[in-house]
């Protein structure tokens, strides 16, 4: 059976993990997120999240972000590559229902599994 944990491997902990993936990544966007991704040569994705007070002034709205983006990375994380992900708030999405973040996600994964794979053929 397969885990859909959030355990600390699948976290990226340190300044220097999240170093790591500012240098020479590659992007993929939506209207609400940026993610950076880049290689990790590990059977699994890792996931650090960044998300400015000046960007969502509120902590239970960024809280509340935040928990959706981990409950879709739990849910989506055998379906990624190993790679190293940031992800990053564009603007103030406070008042963004969770479905809507959830459809934007879902379609960021997607996306970072075609750039990778696309990557590894070229």
């Amino acid at each position: 059976m397969v885990s859909l944990k959030f355990g600390r491997e699948l976290r990226l902990l340190t300044p220097g993990q999240f170093d790591n993936v500012f240098q020479l990544p590659f992007r993929v966007s939506s209207p609400l997120f940026t993610i950076l991704a880049k290689a990790n040569h590990l059977p699994h994705p890792r996931l650090g999240l960044t998300i400015a007070k000046k960007r969502v002034k509120l902590a239970v709205h960024r809280n509340r972000i935040k928990r959706c983006v981990r409950n879709s990375f739990r849910l989506h994380q055998h379906e990624l590559p190993g790679v190293d992900l940031v992800l990053m708030v564009k603007g103030d999405i406070s008042n963004t229902a969770n479905d809507e973040l959830q459809r934007q996600l879902e379609k960021l994964w997607r996306k970072i599994e075609r750039q990778y794979t696309a990557s590894l053929s070229a």
